[in-house]
């Protein structure tokens, strides 16, 4: 089993997007370059079974960060798009990439067919040239072998982003100033000798308003605290 790396790219929404394969004519670190259509057999091959390509972080196969949602035959090269799973490694992988610390794609493959490089592609420093691969799984790598498979957007999407952060922090100021101000109110000493200015009833129900108002703003902070992220 073989690796190639390429460059990537990060956005904002969870999703990760780039070649992870180019058909350019430079050669890997293990002298290989690629001819256009040989990812056509293996790409129809994941179709067929339902079971995306997974996502895998320095090609480790138990570290699973995402899975593959589309895979595109360009003339540059195999562009993926993929998401990242809602766990703490795809999740710091993700902020890596945001980051540009890591930028690049590789993944695991086989040798289906090859081809002896032709005298001008050797010149280059061809040693083999590759008509048809079985790719296992797609990385986001530290080291790359291709230097251009690169990662070309990465999209944030883990549930409370900066800006959701804000909304929640605001919402749960709110719930906290009505558990405030409910503590604030203190009960009235009735008048000596007076008639109550409303009846019964309706004093019932505002006081049944109020315990209904402190009950749903402590539920709300409780909902707000335990969210993941916060």
């Amino acid at each position: 089993m073989k690796f190639k790396t390429v460059e990537l790219k990060a956005a904002d929404n969870g999703i990760i997007e780039g070649y992870f394969s180019t058909y350019d004519k430079t050669p890997d670190s293990y002298g290989d370059i690629i001819d256009p259509g040989a990812f056509t057999k293996t790409f129809e091959k994941r179709e067929e079974s339902g079971h995306p390509f997974p996502l895998c972080f320095n090609h480790d196969f138990s570290a699973v960060i995402g899975a593959v949602d589309s895979v595109k035959d360009t003339e540059k090269g195999p562009f993926i798009t993929a998401h990242f799973l809602d766990t703490d490694q795809a999740q710091d992988v993700r902020k890596m990439l945001q980051s540009g610390a890591i930028y690049q794609f590789s993944f695991a493959y086989d040798i289906l067919g090859a081809r002896k490089p032709t005298p001008e592609e050797e010149k280059d420093g061809v040693m083999q040239v590759l008509t048809e691969v079985e790719v296992f799984e797609i990385s986001v790598v530290t080291v790359p072998a291709n230097q251009n498979a690169v990662v070309t957007e990465v999209k944030s999407g883990r549930r409370n982003s900066k800006k959701d952060a804000e909304v929640i922090k605001q919402i749960r100021d709110l719930a906290q100033s009505l558990l405030d101000e409910d503590d604030d109110k203190t009960p009235e000493e009735p008048e000596a000798d007076t008639e109550e200015t409303q009846p019964k009833s309706n004093a019932a129900a505002e006081d049944s308003n109020d315990c209904g108002n402190s009950k749903r703003a402590e539920d709300l902070l409780e909902k707000i605290n335990h969210m993941k992220g916060v």
